[in-house]
C-alpha cells in the first residue's frame, strides 16, 4: 500500500520501494484522498494473488475512508485551534491597545496611539496613514503617518476613487495588486499593495486607517481582522474627541465671548484678559523647563485652568459699576462744566480769577499724582464760601473736595472698594459653570490675582501661604501687562519701568520674590512663548515650547 501527495508517494508499506507499483496493473487499484482544498493525493494498493478485485475494492474503499476521516479531523482540529489562536491574538491586541488608545480625549493624541499600536503589531508594509474628517465637512485630511519622507503631499490619496469608495461602504479591503485595480490611478506613485480599514463611528466614517507597501502581495485576511478590531478599538475615542474637542471649541468661544465682554465695557482695557492668559502660560511653561524656580511642575491640565483663569479673571467687572470701572478723571466733564460755570458766576460777585482757579481745578481733576501745591489751592478753595444777597456759595463743595483731594489716582475709598469687589464677583459668576477637566484650582486662582503676600491685597486680605502658587504667578503678569499698556488715567510704561514696579513690589514683599526674580530673568522668553500660545490650540497648550525658533 501507499499513500501519495500531489503524485509524490509520501508512504509506502509491504515493499521497500514504490517501482513495482503501476496503476495500470490489474492488480493495482488506487482511491483519491484530500488534503485540504487546494492539495490531494491518492491510497494505492496491490492486491495478492489470492484476493479478488471485489474483496480489494471493498478494502480499499475502507482504507480511503479512514484515511479521509482521519485528515478531515486533523483539519478541524487545526481550524480550531487556529481561529482559537486568532481570537486569543485578538483578545490580548484588544487588552494591549484600548487602555493606550483610549487614554486622551485629544485627538492628536489618539491617532498617534493608533499608529504606534500598527508599528507595534509588526503588520506588512512600511508605510501607514491615518485620514480624519473634518469637522463640518466631507473633506478628509492626513492626521498622522509613517514610512514617508518628510514633506511629502498624501492628501492625493483621499482623492482616489478607491479612498472614496471604502468611506462611503465603511468596509476594510485589501488590493494586494494596486495597478490592477480600476479605481487606483497612482496618486501616490511607486504603491504597489495596500489595506484599508474605516474608522467608523454609529453615524459616519470618521476616518481611515491605511497601511501601505511597495511591495505586492503582502496582505492577508488575518491582517484586516486584526486591524480592524484595532480600528474598533480607536472608533470610540475618535468619536468622543470629535465630540469633546467639539464641547470645547464651544466653550472657548463662550469664555472669549465673556472676555470680550469686560473689554467693550473699557476700550482701554481691550485684549488685557488675553494678554494675561497668554502671559500666565507661558511662564508656567518656563517655570517648568527651569525647575528649579517653583515648588511644583505644571502639567497640560494645569496649564489649560491657567489659561482659563487668565481669560476669567476680570470677568467680575461685568458688576462693576460703569461710571467707576472706566473712570477717566476725577470728576467728570460734566461735573466739570458746572465748576466752571459756577466759578463764572463767582467771579461777577467779587475778584475771584475763576479763569486761572479753573484752570488749576482742571489740571488736578486729570493728574494722577497731582503737586502739593496745586492740592493745597484746592483745599483753600474748598474753605472760600461767598456770601450774596443772603445767599451763601460754596466755591468747591465736599462731594467734589472728596474726589479732588486725592493724593494718588482718580478713586475714592468707597470706589476703590467697588472695583476691589471685582475678583469675588467673578467667582460668584463662574461657581455655577461646569467647567470640563480637573479644574480644582481655577475659582481660587481668579479669586487671589489681587492678593498680596504681605496682606494688602483684596478681596481677603489673604498673605504668604494662604495664596496658591498660580494666583502669586497671575499677580505678576497682570501687574506687568497693566502697567505696560495705555490706560485712561495713565500712558504705557516701556518695559525697563515695568521690571522696576514689579522688583519694587517683590522688595516690598507685595509679590513673591523668587517667582518676581525668574518672570523678569526670562521675560524675552515669556513673551515669545505668550505669542506661541495665541496661535496654539488649547489642547496641545503643553506643545508651545517645542519650538528651536523660540
Amino acid at each position: 500500500m501507499a499513500i501519495t501527495y500531489e503524485g509524490e508517494v509520501v508512504i509506502v508499506e509491504g515493499t521497500d520501494s514504490y517501482d513495482g507499483f503501476s496503476e495500470a496493473l490489474p492488480n493495482v487499484l488506487s482511491v483519491p484522498i484530500q488534503f485540504d482544498i487546494i492539495h490531494g493525493g491518492s491510497v494505492v494498493i496491490q492486491l495478492n494473488d489470492g484476493c479478488s478485485p471485489e474483496e480489494g475494492e471493498r478494502l480499499l474503499d475502507f482504507i480511503g475512508y479512514s484515511i479521509q476521516e482521519l485528515i478531515d479531523m486533523e483539519q478541524a482540529r487545526r481550524s480550531i485551534a487556529e481561529e482559537a489562536l486568532s481570537k486569543y491574538r485578538e483578545l490580548a491586541l484588544l487588552h494591549r491597545s484600548v487602555p493606550n488608545i483610549n487614554t486622551s480625549l485629544v485627538m492628536r493624541d489618539v491617532v498617534r496611539a493608533l499608529i504606534d499600536e500598527c508599528r507595534r503589531e509588526n503588520y506588512p508594509g512600511e508605510l501607514g496613514m491615518i485620514f480624519l474628517l473634518e469637522p463640518g465637512s466631507k473633506q478628509y485630511r492626513l492626521a498622522v503617518q509613517y514610512g514617508f519622507p518628510f514633506g511629502s503631499n498624501l492628501q492625493p490619496m483621499a482623492d482616489s476613487d478607491l479612498f472614496i469608495e471604502v468611506a462611503e461602504a465603511g468596509h476594510g479591503e485589501i488590493i494586494n495588486d494596486l495597478d490592477k485595480d480600476t479605481r487606483w490611478a497612482g496618486e501616490l506613485p511607486g504603491l504597489g499593495a495596500m489595506i484599508i480599514i474605516p474608522i467608523a463611528s454609529p453615524n459616519r466614517c470618521e476616518g481611515l486607517l491605511i497601511l501601505a507597501s511597495e511591495n505586492k502581495g503582502l496582505f492577508e485576511a488575518a491582517h484586516r481582522r486584526s486591524l480592524s478590531t484595532l480600528a474598533s478599538v480607536a472608533e470610540i475615542s475618535v468619536s468622543n474627541s470629535f465630540n469633546f474637542e467639539g464641547v470645547q471649541k464651544l466653550m472657548n468661544a463662550i469664555l472669549q465671548a465673556l472676555a470680550e465682554a469686560i473689554d467693550s465695557r473699557d476700550p482701554f482695557t481691550a485684549g488685557h484678559s488675553e494678554r494675561v492668559a497668554h502671559l500666565a502660560v507661558a511662564f508656567a511653561h518656563v517655570l517648568n523647563e527651569k525647575g528649579d524656580c517653583a515648588e511644583m511642575t505644571f502639567s497640560d491640565e494645569d496649564l489649560k485652568e491657567i489659561y482659563y483663569a487668565g481669560i476669567l479673571h476680570d470677568v467680575g467687572k461685568i458688576g462693576i459699576k460703569e461710571d467707576v470701572l472706566t473712570k477717566r478723571t476725577r470728576l467728570s466733564s460734566r461735573h466739570m462744566d458746572v465748576v466752571k460755570a459756577r466759578f463764572q458766576l463767582l467771579g461777577q460777585f467779587s475778584d475771584f480769577d475763576w479763569s486761572s482757579a479753573f484752570e488749576t481745578v482742571s489740571s488736578v481733576n486729570k493728574a494722577m499724582t497731582p503737586e502739593e501745591g496745586d492740592l493745597k489751592f484746592v483745599k483753600e478753595l474748598g474753605e472760600k464760601v461767598l456770601h450774596e444777597g443772603g445767599a451763601r456759595l460754596s466755591y468747591l463743595y465736599d462731594d467734589e473736595l472728596e474726589h479732588l483731594l486725592l493724593k494718588y489716582g482718580n478713586l475714592t475709598m468707597d470706589e476703590r472698594k467697588e472695583i476691589q469687589r471685582h475678583p469675588a464677583e467673578s467667582e460668584r459668576i463662574l461657581q455655577h459653570i461646569p467647567m470640563h477637566g480637573n479644574y480644582n484650582n481655577m475659582l481660587a486662582i481668579i479669586r487671589q490675582h489681587h492678593e498680596r503676600l504681605d496682606g494688602s491685597g483684596y478681596p481677603d486680605g489673604l498673605k504668604a501661604d494662604e495664596i496658591i502658587i498660580q494666583s502669586r504667578m497671575m499677580a505678576i503678569v497682570d501687574i506687568y501687562d497693566a502697567v505696560t499698556q495705555e490706560r485712561h488715567y495713565k500712558p504705557a510704561y516701556t518695559r525697563s519701568e515695568a521690571v522696576k514696579i514689579l522688583k519694587k513690589d517683590a522688595e516690598a514683599g507685595r509679590l513673591d520674590h523668587e517667582l518676581t526674580a525668574c518672570f523678569l530673568e526670562n521675560l524675552e522668553r515669556i513673551e515669545a512663548l505668550s505669542e506661541r500660545v495665541k496661535i496654539t490650540r488649547v489642547s496641545h497648550l503643553s506643545e508651545i515650547g517645542n519650538f528651536s525658533t523660540l
